[in-house]
């Protein structure tokens, strides 16, 4: 058994950034490697070409790769494929990611509980299993990490917050249950805010979350410790939860790939928030990953009902390798009428719009009429004196004194914005007829590609200065339609740029085909410098 994944499939997707902006496509280039190296790459282009990229497709960074980075640079369905090929096993791969949290973490604080000797002890069984020629899944020996606001049995579970500070839950939440089930390996915890609620990751419990492309910024939040490991090659991916963003703005601030899915396609049943309650609806799962191909994998795992969480439907989910490109229209818009994004993410959202009506698809400039409003219908959902935060947090068992200070200052803000009934009914219709507007706009579009934040990271606490930045994503938690974020460029002071891509209710098939080809046409993640 070849102790290490083979070169051509190791650094491919590396190789690929250098070459994706010069217009071959990925089949070709992956064929074009696989036949005959970095050589008939170079030889595909014309010579003028080829003489200019050949220095950058041979810098030493890839020519001193190690076994450790070839592991931790693989996308996660690149790696199942090879463990059950047999080419690496998954106890070295296991290893490879111990090895990067060990020398990223202390930067980051991205992975707040390591339950290393379990890991290994559960490759071991992995590749035990594998030799007698059993499989447990599609994620057969793949190494993740989990949101700490997901019970994972065996593995203290805190969702941030200081009564739950050394609780260890029985059960695995219904979407860890179904990726061990399918073979994955937990490695350990993300951080999140106590919670989940903040789009930066502190909390009292393990503290405050840095950013991989830039230690004095946030990686966003919730999901933030998720989007910092896997950005940094400390996970090949996680399952996040998003109410307002919570999965794409980390995503978006982090380089890396994020869904939420569509409302009420994947159970929350050991998630904190717990379904039900006002914030129900807006609360969804989702896999985050360096690559779409890996949220293409993983959510058909995690997704259906598990006859807990009231709110899932039984719709199928469509497979998005059978979706027709050429035959979607797409409408895109780079401002939202809410707060106006950086010059930079103009430019990336019309780069995107170029790249997908130049792969055939029928692009327009167009904006739903009374998108304006999402913001503020969304805050009034969290206007109600500070029940539902209370509520939780007894759940929990946290103590006012106990409370971060992100969690004192948002509960504050509730406590002082309380709702009359007459008020949250008013909101409710208002609520209605917004969502009855925008799928009426839908009806001529099957994708909305927009802005994922008005703004790239910003340092530790100004991200939350102004939080109607967040309203791109906040729209479609209130529509609960399925949204994708992937890396479209590099904002001046080398921080990713994400762009949103948004399908209509049920089509998260359509938000990832599309995804996937900007992720190809504009190369998605790149590495941070960490």
């Amino acid at each position: 058994m070849d102790n290490t994944l083979d070169l051509k499939e190791s650094q491919g997707e590396l190789l690929w950034q250098k070459v994706a902006p010069l217009g071959l496509s990925r089949r070709k280039f992956l064929a074009l490697l696989g036949s005959g190296g970095v050589a008939a790459v170079l030889a595909s282009f014309p010579p003028s070409v080829s003489r200019l990229l050949a220095p950058s497709m041979v810098e030493p960074a890839y020519a001193s790769t190690t076994a450790t980075d070839e592991l931790i640079y693989t996308s996660a369905t690149q790696l199942a494929q090879a463990i059950r090929a047999k080419k690496v096993s998954s106890e070295e791969v296991v290893k490879a990611y111990l090895q990067r949290i060990e020398a990223v973490n202390p930067k980051l604080n991205a992975v707040v509980q390591l339950a290393a000797d379990q890991a290994l002890a559960q490759a071991r069984e992995a590749d035990a299993a594998l030799a007698k020629g059993q499989i447990k899944g599609a994620l057969h020996g793949v190494p993740m990490t989990i949101k700490d606001s997901l019970d994972t049995a065996g593995i203290i579970s805190t969702a941030g917050s200081k009564g739950r500070a050394s609780f260890v839950p029985k059960e695995d939440a219904t979407v860890v249950a179904r990726v061990r089930a399918a073979g994955a390996i937990v490695l350990g915890k993300t951080n999140t805010p106590e919670i989940t609620m903040s789009y930066e990751t502190d909390n009292a419990v393990y503290g405050r979350t840095n950013n991989p492309y830039d230690l004095s910024r946030t990686p966003g939040g919730s999901s933030g410790g998720a989007g910092a490991i896997i950005a940094s090659g400390g996970s090949p991916m996680d399952i996040g939860s998003d109410t307002g963003g919570s999965v794409r703005v980390p995503s978006h601030f982090c380089g890396i790939a994020g869904i939420k899915p569509n409302t009420g396609r994947v159970p929350r049943t050991g998630h904190i928030p717990p379904p039900g309650g006002v914030w129900g609806p807006f609360t969804q799962l989702g896999p985050l990953a360096r690559f779409v191909e890996d949220l293409v994998l993983v959510l058909p795992i995690i997704a259906g009902i598990d006859g807990q969480d009231p709110e899932i439907i039984p719709v199928p989910l469509g497979d998005p390798r059978k979706v027709n490109l050429k035959s979607l229209r797409v409408a895109f818009h780079t401002d939202n009428g809410i707060v106006s994004p950086t010059t930079e993410t103009v430019e990336v959202v019309k780069t995107t719009a170029k790249v997908l009506s130049e792969a055939g698809m029928a692009v327009e400039e167009a904006r739903p009429q009374g998108i304006e409003q999402s913001n503020e219908i969304f805050r009034g959902f969290f206007m109600d004196g500070g029940a539902e935060s209370d509520r939780l947090l007894q759940m929990a068992g946290t103590a006012d004194t106990e409370l971060s200070d992100l969690m004192r200052r948002f509960l504050d803000w509730q406590r002082a914005n309380p709702m009359t009934v007459g008020q949250f009914s008013n909101l409710l219709a208002r609520w209605s007829s917004f969502r009855a507007a925008m799928l009426s706009f839908m009806a001529k579009y099957d994708v909305i590609v927009c802005p994922a934040c008005a703004h790239p990271a910003k340092p530790h606490r100004e991200s939350l200065a102004n939080t109607a930045v967040y309203s791109y994503t906040k729209t479609y938690n209130l529509t609960g339609w399925p949204a994708v974020v992937v890396r479209g460029g590099t904002s001046p002071e080398g921080l990713p740029i994400g762009v949103q891509v948004v399908a209509c209710p049920w089509r998260e098939d359509v938000a990832l085909a599309v995804a996937q080809h900007i992720e190809t046409a504009l190369g998605g993640w790149r590495p941070p410098s960490l």
